[in-house]
């Protein structure tokens, strides 16, 4: 849907306001759109590849990896407790 000539106007006035009032935060906003658009033709070209048939191999993300091994670690370590407790009552309990 276009905008209409109020409405471009408007955002115009407040793009003026904002590179005067805040000049850092248009460089920030610059640099953000680059890397955005850099990443997008990264993943067009990928998308054109991945048409001739082929699926590259996805890594996982190293946060990934390092909750998965957080997770293991975590339930490995109930899982341990668990055993030690049912041991214990198990010693205790006079038959």
């Amino acid at each position: 849907m276009a905008w209409s000539q109020d409405e471009e106007r408007m955002l115009l006035q407040i793009e003026r306001h904002l590179i005067d009032e805040d000049p850092r935060l248009v460089a920030r906003l610059e640099s953000f759109n680059e890397r955005v658009q850099r990443k997008e033709g990264g993943r067009r070209r990928r998308d054109a590849k991945n048409k001739e048939g082929k699926r590259p191999a996805r890594r996982p993300r190293r946060s990934t990896v390092i909750i998965m091994f957080s997770w293991l670690l975590i339930a490995t370590l109930i899982a341990m407790l668990l055993i030690m407790v049912l041991r214990h009552e198990a010693a205790a309990l006079p038959l």
